[in-house]
């Protein structure tokens, strides 16, 4: 499925007391990056208030292989597993800028949920063919 990739860089307030980015850290980069590949989409949060709903992490799991310290830029690589139903299963991979090796692999389960009620609900059939559509075209991940 077709991935996309974002670059952030590692601020020295997230560091640990090694010197290392903080291993919770890394939850937000995977947000981050899941963000803007919806927003590469056309998806933004307005879109999502209009439909009346939004996605929410329900598990993660994430391997830290190797650490990374401030002044790093990451390259945060996702792609979609799987969207169907209420479910969306997204993959992660994070590396050092311009370097092969991995520091992060990581799946988390996103949830499509009602904003008022907060339960989950079908993910929005226009929501998935933005997101099924480029996923359809071809291309890695």
């Amino acid at each position: 499925m077709q991935s996309f990739k974002t670059l952030l860089r590692v601020r020295h307030y997230e560091m640990d007391a090694l010197g290392h980015v903080n291993n919770a850290v890394y939850q937000n980069y995977l947000e981050q990056a899941a963000i803007e590949h919806s927003e590469h989409l056309g998806v933004n949060f307005d879109f999502y208030r209009e439909l009346g709903g939004v996605f929410v992490m329900r598990r993660v799991e994430i391997e830290y292989l190797r650490p990374s310290i401030a002044g790093d830029t990451l390259e945060v690589t996702t792609w979609l597993k799987q969207m169907r139903g209420t479910r969306s299963s997204r993959c992660y991979e994070i590396r050092k800028q311009n370097q092969d090796d991995l520091l992060v692999t990581a799946e988390a389960l996103w949830v499509w949920v009602d904003r008022k009620t907060m339960r989950p609900r079908p993910i929005p059939s226009v929501i998935l063919d933005k997101f099924l559509c480029i996923q359809n075209s071809g291309g890695g991940g």
